[in-house]
């Protein structure tokens, strides 16, 4: 038997109000598919009920870590469970991520632009959907260089809402001029799996984008997005060969908030099933 070394690096507890599964089901799914260890990275909390009704409230934050204590606890020695984040970034909610994330030791910190909720609309939409992309990427540099987020997550979410307006030969290079100021950071990128299930479907990024990240030497983390526990680690075959026929030749996860590379081709022959 091959030796475990992937991690599912976002996933969801029924928290945030749209997920099913306590964080051991998401462990058992994830000992089945082969893998070393599994990152909970539910959606964080955020002040004055902003979205409230897709997150957990500020004052489940305890309860979140407790779950994931009690599955770590009920693996160890089998898996390795760990606790992250998925933090959502837009302009002003800084000073409130990075108390949040101080709070306690996290391992994953994913940073997420989530066009489709109302309140960001409200925000930063004006009847253009072309404009609104270009927003959307420059919040998505924005939020890399604040350096609260250890990887930006599904990072071409946009194109779902307004499919027929997305036209990527208009819109990279937006794209392009976004991704200069991610690769300066260090940031890495999410290729989230679960866009297959999307409006247009094909994982988020699309392998056109992939490619531009490439050229900028940006690091790929995989992640399912799995919201039940038998999405764990879904899709992740198809997506490692596609980022090996793109050019790229390594994976990524983060630990203790540190990254480590995994050659793909090892993470290819980890994969008990997909």
């Amino acid at each position: 038997m091959s030796t475990p070394l992937l991690y599912e690096s976002h996933c969801h507890t029924p928290l945030c109000q749209h997920a099913e599964g306590h964080p051991r089901e998401y462990a058992e799914a994830a000992l089945q598919a082969g893998f070393k260890g599994l990152i909970v990275t539910c959606h964080c909390p955020l002040p004055d009920k902003h979205s409230d009704w897709v997150r957990m409230a500020p004052t489940e934050y305890e309860l979140y870590l407790g779950l994931i204590e009690e599955a770590r606890e009920e693996f160890e020695g089998r898996l390795d469970v760990r606790a992250g984040l998925e933090s959502d970034f837009f302009p002003g909610i800084e000073p409130w991520l990075k108390e949040l994330h101080a709070r306690h030791p996290l391992n994953h910190v994913l940073g997420s632009v989530h066009p489709q909720l109302p309140e960001y609309q409200d925000d930063f939409y004006r009847g253009d959907d072309f404009a609104f992309q270009q927003v959307y990427f420059d919040h998505i540099a924005q939020a890399a260089e604040t350096g609260l987020f250890d990887t930006m997550s599904h990072p071409d979410l946009v194109k779902n809402l307004a499919p027929a307006a997305w036209d990527f030969a208009r819109i990279a290079p937006y794209i392009g001029a976004a991704l200069d100021r991610i690769a300066a950071t260090g940031v890495a990128m999410e290729l989230n799996t679960s866009g297959r299930y999307k409006t247009i479907p094909e994982m988020n990024p699309s392998p056109s984008m992939l490619g531009m990240m490439l050229e900028r030497g940006i690091p790929v983390v995989l992640g399912a997005d799995a919201h039940v526990p038998h999405r764990v680690g879904e899709g992740y075959a198809v997506a490692l060969k596609t980022l090996q026929e793109v050019g790229y030749e390594e994976i990524n996860i983060f630990l203790d908030r540190q990254r480590h590379a995994i050659p793909i081709a090892d993470a290819l022959a980890s994969l008990r099933n997909d």
